[in-house]
């Protein structure tokens, strides 16, 4: 007997089966008044052919669209999987409870005036949230504009949309009902068809980490695309969407970038909007794209929901236009696409079929007099180039030119070499190019209006199949950590109330990151003798706790040779304060290491150019904790100044290793130590290979330190992570 296929395997039952293939659904709150939302949701699920029974449940009308009514759930005699509510709030609750008495498994409830406008809103949605726990109802909402799943054996349409795509590959999470629907309209004029539609609302139970666990399963889905405000389970969202992002991509619109935005998305959804660094450093690490508007969204997914997997970053383009072809290269440039040169071969094969005139330098201009032979000639010709991935084609209608045989010439094109991703640019919208379009369209063909939107498809297409590419790597445990040893210090710490600079020291010690020579001296005698225990030339600067810039207040003195420039040095130093006596490295790059803790996603391990640079330019770059080697040398690359680091007019690189070690040993500290709340090792000293590479300051904040209470009320340090460049250094 033959194996099955994977296809062929019978459907595992889900946890929101219940909501997404239900067998029956009442409306409850169905109504005949025009224009009310619960004959909107009635008639939408009769007019799209939902495959199950539909129950209409209304207290005061028995009959409701031609169709039988109950007064409440319990009333139905046959089973209810799904109930959708269109009631006022606070019915919402009862409302509940019946449908759960009765055997109803899950709920979608479109009812607002919950958490999203506060005050008694609020004790309402947290009389929900104990309800939802008594019943063990699966839902949706409140606030939502409901659900949509197209599976053929499905056709559930439980939403008020005026619209509703046709089936196809995209399932679409929106934490905005009204932008949802405008999205849905705009999938209709692509012609982009949906999987799955949520209109999560303020994600009371369901949440976009529940939705997306269950695409895992889905067959159907080829591109999951989100508009997010908030996250309902910010930890949880990581390991899914990295699970999902494997399987299939992840295009996301994360509102509320700036304050105001914040602000918005917390007076509409009720829920704080995640920190910005946070957000991005999650999504490239679980291979979410994020993109920042909604053109761009739709852009990315007309491309990513119709074509293959894109193998590499090199781009042939197929113009009848000069202008456009060179606004599309210098768009893939900056999206970091390469416009490679045609093998040589190719050249020999198209130059005795195009034009004289044409030029066959990619991009290839075939001129404006060129129809549909030689648009068909050429794109099937780049395909075969072995030196391209993917091809973009512009057409600009000229009058001598019907636009309508070019794109089925494009499209014969593409049959030869359907493994390449191929996308389009119909520059023009007049009464003859949408025939085109549409030809393209219906082929899956994505077509743009400009080169610039095509190109940032290709963008993130390449952004994508280069994070499917990555050697999966997990975080390894450096060797040589001390943790009995750390365990002592932070208990000091603790029972100190602050970190001093020494205890910091023995805390990044003990997990193996090497330390600079250091004393610290009360007097000018003893400044003498540690400088020459550590070995000059040395460093002086003030160890003052309350201080974060001591270079503000002339508290570092640099590059000390000998007695007599120490003692000149030690009485320019302000008075009645400990003194720090270093050696001096020599001849290393300044970076900072440290970690920032999130509230909504945990630790941010971050890297970037350190000292006072770190201030003046803000390069830095941020991981979610723990990192991985892989994680670590993407953070390398990431800052500005990377070319500074690998070493720039004759200097030497610095020691990776020892940077990627450090590193590491911080991540590992870090993971460790759920307590530390912020730690910063600023600057580290990256020396070249051979050198001693060492931290040089250690500031640390345990957030169970009775003294950061204080701290934390203060202007300096109730910044959230997103409102700074670095990790805010608190005690040394």
């Amino acid at each position: 007997m033959r194996t099955p296929s994977p296809s062929a395997r019978p459907r595992p039952v889900l946890p929101l089966d219940a909501l997404f293939r239900p067998r029956s659904v009442a409306v409850v709150g169905a109504s005949n008044r025009a224009g009310s939302l619960g004959r909107e949701i009635l008639k939408n699920l009769v007019a799209e052919g939902f495959t199950g029974t539909v129950f209409p449940v209304n207290a005061k009308s028995p009959v409701v669209l031609s169709m039988k009514a109950y007064p409440r759930v319990s009333d139905i005699p046959d089973p209810v999987d799904l109930v959708v509510l269109v009631v006022p709030k606070r019915d919402v609750c009862g409302a509940l409870r019946d449908a759960s008495a009765a055997g109803a498994k899950a709920a979608v409830i479109i009812s607002a005036g919950f958490r999203e406008v506060g005050g008694d809103g609020e004790e309402l949605e947290r009389e929900l949230v104990q309800t939802l726990k008594e019943t063990g109802l699966r839902t949706v909402g409140p606030n939502c504009m409901g659900v949509i799943a197209t599976a053929p054996d499905i056709l559930l349409n439980a939403s008020f949309s005026e619209v509703c795509p046709k089936p196809g590959p995209v399932a679409f999470l929106s934490q905005s009902g009204a932008l949802g629907q405008a999205l849905l309209g705009m999938m209709e004029e692509f012609g982009l068809g949906l999987s799955l539609f949520v209109s999560l609302g303020n994600q009371t139970d369901v949440n976009a980490s529940d939705v997306m666990e269950y695409l895992l399963h889905d067959e159907q889905t080829r591109v999951v695309l989100l508009y997010q405000e908030s996250f309902g389970d910010p930890r949880r969202f990581p390991q899914v969407a990295k699970r999902l992002s494997e399987k299939m991509p992840i295009v996301a619109v994360k509102a509320g970038r700036t304050a105001a935005g914040a602000r918005a998305a917390f007076s509409h959804t009720g829920s704080l909007a995640g920190t910005e660094i946070a957000v991005d450093a999650l999504f490239e690490d679980c291979g979410v794209l994020r993109v920042a508007t909604v053109d761009a969204l739709f852009d990315v997914a007309r491309a990513l929901s119709t074509q293959p997997l894109l193998n590499g970053p090199r781009v042939a383009i197929v113009t009848n236009a000069g202008g456009p072809g060179i606004l599309a290269a210098d768009a893939c440039a900056a999206k970091g696409l390469v416009i490679p040169s045609l093998a040589p071969e190719t050249e020999m094969a198209l130059r005795p079929q195009l034009n004289p005139e044409a030029s066959l330098r990619n991009p290839v201009d075939l001129i404006a007099s060129a129809g549909p032979a030689e648009y068909e000639v050429a794109v099937r010709g780049v395909l075969a180039d072995p030196n391209v991935d993917a091809v973009l084609t512009i057409f600009v209608p000229p009058v001598v030119v019907d636009p309508e045989p070019v794109a089925q010439a494009i499209v014969r094109a593409r049959d030869t070499a359907p493994h390449k991703p191929l996308l389009s640019c119909f520059m023009s919208r007049g009464r003859r190019a949408p025939v085109g379009v549409k030809i393209l369209q219906d082929a899956g063909i994505p077509a743009y209006m400009f080169p610039e939107s095509a190109t940032r498809a290709l963008g993130a297409m390449a952004t994508y199949a280069a994070w499917r590419a990555r050697p999966k790597q997990q975080p390894v445990r450096p060797e040589g950590i001390d943790t009995e040893r750390a365990a002592r210090v932070l208990e000091q710490i603790r029972s100190d109330g602050h970190a001093t600079l020494h205890a910091g020291f023995d805390l990044v010690s003990a997990y193996g990151i090497p330390v600079v020579a250091t004393r610290v001296v009360h007097s000018l005698e003893e400044a003498l003798a540690a400088a020459q225990d550590v070995g000059f030339p040395v460093v002086i600067k003030v160890d003052a706790r309350s201080t974060v810039h001591k270079t503000d207040i002339g508290g570092v003195i640099c590059d000390l040779r000998d007695e007599a420039e120490l003692v000149r040095a030690f009485l320019r130093l302000p008075k009645g304060r400990p003194v720090v006596v270093q050696h001096m490295v020599t001849g290393a790059r300044e970076t900072i290491l440290g970690m920032t803790l999130d509230p909504s996603f945990g630790p941010l391990i971050m890297f970037g150019l350190g000292g006072v640079m770190v201030e003046a330019h803000g390069d830095v770059a941020f991981k979610v904790a723990p990192v991985s080697a892989r994680d670590a040398d993407e953070l390398f690359t990431r800052i500005r100044g990377h070319k500074i680091l690998k070493g720039i007019r004759g200097a030497p690189p610095v020691d990776f290793d020892a940077l990627r070690d450090a590193l590491l040993r911080v991540s590992a500290l870090v993971s460790d130590t759920p307590d530390i709340a912020e730690i910063e090792i600023n600057p580290f000293l990256a020396c070249p290979q051979g050198g001693e590479s060492c931290a040089v300051d250690v500031r640390l904040r345990l957030a169970s330190c009775p003294a950061n209470a204080a701290a934390e009320s203060s202007p300096k340090s109730s910044k959230g992570a997103g409102a700074r460049k670095h990790p805010e250094p608190a005690l040394d």
